[in-house]
């Protein structure tokens, strides 16, 4: 604030985001059903073809999360094509959950959802930096209660959560593997084998149980 150049700063930066903004409502009018894209920072993010092990992760991770949510009546689920608005960035996370106060003000018409309570991102070389990164810190900052990140390769799933409401930071809750359980922190008794998430087997076991 004590250079000359302050306002000139600040008229560009606000220039900046005015720019950027125009180019967000020309994404959003541009984005159709049959596209995956995301709008980070200011640029489209394009998503090619995901490989077997990435699907099959998040169906099967969608599956148990779903029928848990539908069973117990918490809200609503959605795969992949949500469209999640935030400050400044639009994502489609693999997995997103509302709870039911958030879901009641959904339509059929609802194209642009606002945060959710929980979000799960399956790894690919495409978007793991901005699965770490860039959505990390962007999901805490809009108080995204919790955040899986699953990596099909190493069949390792990450746990982040916020501790306390008006946290803007997560805090890591571990790192589970095929043999471990995984318990989640939004869901209450929701807890599954982390095996069911990349064993189609072990996902129908887990299903019985959850349905039982």
């Amino acid at each position: 604030m004590k250079s000359s150049r302050a306002v000139l700063f600040y008229q560009q930066m606000q220039a900046a985001l005015e720019e950027e903004s125009r180019r967000r409502e020309e994404f959003r009018e541009w984005l159709t059903e049959d596209v995956k894209a995301e709008f980070i920072n200011g640029e489209i993010v394009m998503h090619s073809p995901v490989k077997r092990g990435h699907y099959l992760s998040s169906n099967n991770l969608n599956v148990l999360i779903k029928t848990f949510v539908y069973i117990k009546k918490l809200g609503t689920v959605a795969v992949e094509k949500a469209l999640i608005a935030l400050t400044r960035n639009d994502y489609e996370p693999d997995i997103s959950f509302w709870s039911n106060e958030k879901a009641a003000t959904f339509d059929d018409e609802t194209m642009l959802h606002p945060a959710p309570d929980f979000v799960v991102e399956v790894l690919s070389p495409s978007t793991k930096r901005n699965d770490r990164k860039t959505k990390y810190e962007d999901y805490a900052l809009h108080g995204i209660r919790e955040y899986w990140i699953i990596d099909p390769v190493k069949q390792c799933v990450e746990q982040f959560a916020l501790l306390v409401p008006g946290d803007t930071t997560y805090l890591p809750y571990g790192k589970f593997f095929p043999g471990d359980f995984i318990k989640s922190v939004v869901l209450p008794e929701f807890e599954i084998p982390v095996a069911a998430i990349f064993d189609e087997k072990a996902n129908f076991e887990a299903l019985k149980n959850l349905m039982g």
